[in-house]
């Protein structure tokens, strides 16, 4: 059987991604081709500090669809990255090649590795998830973070909390139901079952407005009859323990820290963040640049293991 190429942009060139890459490259037998979209000379550097016995082979954009792929190679489109250039310049460079390939349908497997979001994005978009969807024309997306015993979505993710009321409605709640229901028939044929975490602590609120009867539990109300296994609102500090957690396959929160905290708090570092609604499957890692971190070889893999074995299953 053969295998797409897994894309790869590393992310940010001090982060401490090639360490654990190369770290599942040890660990796991990758049936996909590997392509990395990255600076030649930094991936050489990096595998005389963490991997020794490798072959590398420089490909170009345009010979990509000549190319006969092996496994137990890495195979590189260089882009040229001096020290001293700005690191957000050489990320739209490995971005573009990364766009040029995925809309020719060569493969439709991407990784990115972690970002420092406030440099790259310049508040032009809320996250990577967004940046990347705005490239594809989606309009209709979601940020899945996945563990196969439970993952989470928050309804908005990196908006500042005194934003999040204004930004919640029946309509987006509607759309990142969908997009997870449609992925998990997809990916693992069942039908998910959706918990929905409420807007205020204990699904309460002092204001006039209380966004949880109001808009939470009439869309909630209506997916029920489109038969969506879908349930809620529910109060988000007893909503994770474990005999309530066990009863959902996804728990949808209205903001970031509402579900990603517990979640991490869970499984550490096996999740992964997926991106729902777009034409190819986009994956990344759970987990920031950590550049504290670099050097110090004590990074842990296992995220980057989850991501690289899920879009290898394909």
């Amino acid at each position: 059987m053969n295998y797409k190429p897994i894309l790869i942009v590393p992310g940010d060139p001090d982060s401490i991604f090639f360490e654990i890459f190369f770290k599942s490259f040890k660990k796991k037998q990758i049936r996909s081709p590997i392509i990395l979209i990255s600076s030649l000379n930094l991936v050489k550097k990096n595998i005389n500090k963490y991997y020794t016995n490798i072959k590398l082979n420089e490909i170009k954009v345009s010979e990509i669809n000549k190319q006969k792929f092996k496994k137990k190679i890495i195979y590189i489109i260089n882009i040229n990255y001096k020290l001293n250039e700005s690191p957000k310049k050489y990320l739209n460079k490995c971005f573009k090649a990364a766009f040029k390939i995925l809309k020719s349908g060569f493969t439709n497997k991407f990784l990115n590795g972690p970002i420092t979001k406030t440099n790259f994005l310049n508040k032009k978009f809320l996250g990577i998830t967004e940046f990347i969807s705005h490239e594809f024309n989606v309009k209709k997306k979601a940020m899945l973070i996945y563990n196969k015993k439970l993952s989470v979505c928050p309804i908005t993710t990196h908006l500042p909390i005194s934003m999040v009321a204004k930004n919640i409605n029946k309509k987006i709640i509607k759309e990142k139901v969908v997009l997870i229901n449609s992925f998990y028939k997809e990916q693992f044929k069942i039908k998910p079952r959706i918990g929905i975490l409420g807007l205020n602590p204990h699904c309460e609120s002092i204001k006039k407005v209380n966004e949880d009867n109001v808009i939470l539990k009439p869309v909630i109300k209506s997916l029920k009859k489109l038969n969506y296994k879908i349930s809620g609102p529910y109060s988000a500090d007893t909503c994770f323990i474990k005999q309530n957690r066990s009863k959902f396959d996804v728990i949808i929160g209205m903001y970031h820290d509402q579900v990603l905290t517990p979640l991490k708090t869970l499984f550490e570092y096996d999740a992964i963040n997926i991106t729902l609604g777009l034409p190819f499957v986009r994956i990344s890692p759970d987990h920031g640049p950590n550049k504290k971190m670099l050097g110090k070889n004590a990074s842990n893999p296992l995220s980057l293991i989850r991501a690289i074995e899920f879009l290898d299953k394909n």
